[in-house]
């Protein structure tokens, strides 16, 4: 085997194979000594072979082997100085995952053996575990990075015309009946016919996929037969997780993902994965050393003073340094090889004002930021911030940078609000439906707010109308999980019920928040299943179901409300006056005198100053001007579109609406009316006609004079 052993390189880091060998490196400033250890792909519970790592360029470890092939099973040992009190856990007992792993092979299988400290012991993690982790832990593999991508290209949707749709691998493909059964749960379900007209019939464009790189199952959850479905406790940020693999774990897995964007870019779809760069699944100082702890828990972890605690500013126990250089290279790299070696086309950080602490404040101008800013590779694509974190003044919507969307907190919470009927909303539900100018205006666009009503995290649309409290007691955490503060209302019943009067109003209300949604300024999301009338059963924090609670139920379909959100996203995808990439000026359009967005009572007149102080005042119409879209198409021409009159109720009786002077309008036609589930209302009005709106409800109307004369010229 001597013989075989060359030196190697330093980079690229990450196992590299070039048709003879393999070059392995391994980031360590702190440890004395590293070993590589090889597993047979048949039997990987103990090292075939253990060689000394003894080349170091710049704390970069590295060896070349040559005769090792793709499918190759591996690991680290690690040596150094076990001072947790001085932030080092170094253990050689403890075989570690490569943090540059294309993949890993299987799942963790809990055992003490795990942990760099006798468990049990009084001294806690001061002590020192000389038990063998290698039969517990996952191997990382060496991969064949060669893919024919067929000429795959990234379908150009810019932020204004992008309808996002927040899907799980496994709960959106593992009960649907149209895919075969082997291929339930896997990159290949997604990338299945089925799946991909179902997203293309509904009118989506990009499909955001919850974390799908290598993650760790909790050993709480899994001992009380429970598991981490969410997948937000990352141990591979190179690596698709295996569990997601129909076609095999040793190297398949990553044909597999690849396979599965480029079928959903032929379908005109853009792939967005939720990531999470802020912690890792290794936990504080009591958890497991599977990886960066064992490798150098100094250089990757945020310590506090007494270096033998993490910083926390996630909840999961730990908080990734993105301060330091190699974990900033780690973190670059990990985004770099997903996009163009898994040809992603963008990202949604998970608590992304962790990101951006670089000692303890959040710093807008991050070094996180400024190098995804200067990136060229990285900055070009969908890059959407979770604005928050756990720590303190870790609420951060509105202050990301310039380049990056943010999941909008406060357009959800005043939807929500202004639906289930609380008081003085008006002014900021105004502010929420033309894009938020009061978060993004001085220096962004509408299209930085990514506008949801529900989220992974949270009730379902169904539950959202359907219940008051959240009902998380398969949890097993005495229903003390989740948010207390749900913003819901459950129509008059907690959960589901027989009584007509009340299924009729849920529904309502979901049509409600569906079209407030998909027509107000921003980037819409959809949750999968919401447009079905998915229900978690009043479980409000799923993360750990993965079962019938988290997973899409496919023969019980609500298609009513499927067929109005299809209407619903054909709509905006056919108008641009919903998709502006510009904000609204409220001034008058050209010599028209109208402006490109005006404001109106049930009267008819235009709203002035003191209207909006009116706490009680819970309706709006708002007229969008087709002629005052303020931008350019891609053929450099004016955009120009149909003008829309949009008057939302809130209020629990039906008000009479007196439609604006003919100047606004010469006729008007209902297209939606979200009091009726008919997706086709088809009625005509004049001109300062009444137009009847029933009690929370929304009705869009549409200015058909130039329709009706072309139709007479014909």
């Amino acid at each position: 085997m001597e013989s075989n052993i060359l030196p190697g390189k330093p980079f690229p880091l990450g196992p590299t194979w070039d048709g003879n060998g393999v070059n392995f490196t391994l980031y360590s400033e702190n440890a004395t000594a590293v070993e590589l250890c090889l597993f047979d792909s048949e039997n990987d519970q103990h090292e075939t072979t253990k060689i000394s790592v003894t080349e170091k360029t710049n704390f970069i470890w590295h060896i070349y082997i040559e005769g090792i092939a793709p499918g190759q099973l591996y690991g680290f040992r690690v040596h150094g100085p076990y001072e947790p009190e001085n932030g080092h856990r170094f253990n050689p007992n403890k075989l570690l995952i490569d943090p540059y792993a294309k993949a890993i092979s299987g799942s963790i299988k809990w055992n003490d053996a795990l942990y760099s400290y006798k468990v049990g012991d009084e001294a806690q993690d001061l002590s020192f575990s000389d038990s063998d982790s290698a039969p517990f832990i996952p191997k990382s593999v060496v991969i064949d990075q060669h893919f024919d991508w067929e000429g795959d290209t990234s379908p150009s949707y810019q932020y204004y015309n992008t309808v996002i749709y927040e899907a799980h691998v496994k709960g959106f493909t593992q009960l649907n009946p149209e895919i075969p059964e082997n291929l339930r749960g896997t990159y290949a379900g997604i990338a299945h016919p089925a799946s991909i007209k179902y997203l293309q019939d509904l009118g989506i464009t990009a499909i955001e996929l919850m974390p799908v790189h290598q993650f760790i199952s909790d050993r709480h959850l899994k001992e009380n037969g429970l598991s981490n479905y969410w997948g937000y406790n990352t141990i591979g940020f190179f690596a698709p997780d295996s569990r997601y693999s129909g076609s095999g774990t040793k190297g398949e897995q990553v044909t597999e993902f690849k396979t599965m964007v480029k079928e959903l870019h032929k379908a005109g779809i853009q792939v967005i994965l939720d990531v999470v760069y802020n912690h890792t699944a290794e936990g504080n100082q009591l958890g497991p050393t599977l990886s960066f702890k064992g490798i150098d828990n100094a250089s990757y972890y945020r310590l506090t003073d007494d270096k033998r605690y993490y910083n926390d500013y996630t909840g999961t126990g730990n908080t990734l340094n993105a301060y330091l250089p190699n974990v900033l290279r780690l973190m670059m790299d990990s985004l770099r090889y997903w996009i163009t070696e898994m040809h992603v086309d963008g990202f949604r950080f998970d608590l992304a004002a962790t990101l951006a602490r670089e000692l303890h404040e959040v710093n807008r101008l991050g070094a996180f930021f400024d190098i995804i800013h200067q990136d060229p590779v990285i900055s070009q694509v969908k890059l959407i911030a979770e604005p928050w974190d756990v720590g303190e003044g870790g609420y951060q919507v509105g202050k990301f940078p310039p380049g990056w969307a943010e999941w909008n907190g406060k357009y959800r919470d005043c939807i929500r609000d202004y639906w289930s009927g609380s008081e003085n909303t008006l002014p900021e539900f105004a502010d929420r439906v033309t894009g938020s100018a009061d978060l993004y205006k001085d220096y962004r666009r509408p299209t930085a707010s990514i506008n949801f009503i529900t989220a992974h995290d949270g009730f379902t649309l169904n539950d959202l109308v359907s219940y008051n409290e959240k009902h998380n007691e398969a949890n097993g955490e005495g229903n003390k999980d989740g948010e207390s503060h749900n913003r819901s209302w459950n129509c008059g019943a907690e959960g589901p019920t027989d009584d007509p009067d009340i299924i009729s109003l849920r529904q309502r209300q979901k049509r409600n928040l569906l079209t407030t949604l998909f027509l107000s300024q921003g980037v819409p999301m959809l949750v999968a299943g919401d447009e079905i009338s998915r229900t978690q059963q009043g479980n409000n924090n799923a993360y750990c179901q993965d079962n019938e609670i988290s997973w899409i139920n496919w023969e019980s379909v609500d298609h009513e409300l499927l067929e109005f959100t299809r209407k619903l996203i054909s709509l905006r995808n056919s108008h641009s006056v919903f998709s502006r990439k510009e904000w609204f000026k409220g001034v008058a359009v050209n010599e028209s005198n109208i402006e490109d967005i005006a404001w109106f009572l049930s009267d008819g007149t235009q709203m002035e100053e003191s209207h909006w102080q009116q706490n009680y005042a819970k309706s709006v119409a708002i007229y969008l001007n087709g002629n005052g879209i303020h931008g350019v198409g891609s053929d450099g021409k004016q955009v120009v579109d149909d003008t829309f009159y949009l008057v939302f109720n809130a209020h629990d009786l039906g008000l009479d609406y007196k439609l604006p002077h003919e100047t606004y309008g010469r006729q008007w036609k209902v297209v939606l009316d979200t009091s009726t589930s008919d997706t086709a209302p088809d009625r005509i009005y004049k001109p300062q006609e009444t137009v009847h709106v029933e009690g929370r409800s929304v009705v869009l109307l549409k200015d058909d004079t130039i329709r009706q004369n072309q139709g007479d010229d014909e």
